[in-house]
């Protein structure tokens, strides 16, 4: 063998070995994670994501076994659009039994989501919960159109009508994609609000610090989650 195929293969392998360094291989899941920790997880899977680099941890058929026979340990909760476009264990990266999710239109918190949402503070012990908007959201689009909604879409529409009325009344001259953008943000804060108001388990985890709510904005064309205010 030439010295400069050894020196070929040599370069091969340090090439090897610096890329496999660079690579943020996605952090196991400790039951014991705080809200930050979560929160790092559900970023950096994010950008995994948004640039096509999916480590697609937890989605084989050992954690299938493992979940069923031992159960799920969820990190983080996150509620969300029912919207086929934010389909939350492919946007964060994440796999089986990561990730809690409570999806409804417009990413309300009615009763069920909140009930559901104290289930999971309360009996799986998680510390983190995302309220994830999105682009493009139909229910709140029907509402910053004044479409009058029929039968239990009421419900629905009726939690997001103040955020839209709010902003309207804000923003009286902006461009109507705009507008939708700035809405759909505020009913991001505004199901923030109603998930404390509403749920004394969800306000006292809160006030104790072992709960951590953030709001998050997703765009459903670049992958990107912009995360807003806690």
């Amino acid at each position: 063998m030439t010295k400069i195929v050894v020196f070929k293969r040599i370069a091969t392998v340090i090439a090897l070995l610096t890329s496999i360094c660079s690579f943020t291989f996605p952090q196991i899941v400790d039951a014991s994670m705080t809200s930050d920790e979560a929160l790092v997880l559900l970023k950096d899977g994010n950008i995994r994501f948004s640039q096509d680099k999916l480590a697609n941890p937890n989605r084989d058929a050992s954690q299938r076994t493992k979940t069923a026979e031992k159960g799920q340990k969820p990190f983080a909760i996150v509620l969300s659009c029912a919207d086929s476009r934010v389909p939350l264990a492919l946007i964060f990266d994440r796999g089986i039994g990561d990730i809690f999710g409570v999806r409804v239109a417009g990413n309300v918190a009615g009763t069920d989501q909140l009930g559901s949402i104290e289930y999971g503070v309360e009996h799986l012990n998680i510390t983190l919960v995302v309220v994830l908007g999105h682009t493009k959201c139909g229910a709140v689009g029907a509402v910053v159109a004044g479409e009058h909604a029929q039968g239990n879409l009421r419900s629905i529409t009726e939690k997001i009508f103040p955020a839209v009325e709010k902003t309207r009344k804000a923003n009286p001259d902006l461009p109507l994609d705009q507008l939708l953008d700035k809405c759909a943000m505020a009913n991001v804060s505004q199901v923030i609000h109603d998930m404390t108001a509403n749920s004394a388990p969800i306000k006292s985890a809160v006030e104790k610090g072992q709960l951590k709510i953030i709001g998050a904005y997703y765009d459903i064309n670049s992958g990107r989650v912009d995360w807003l205010k806690d």
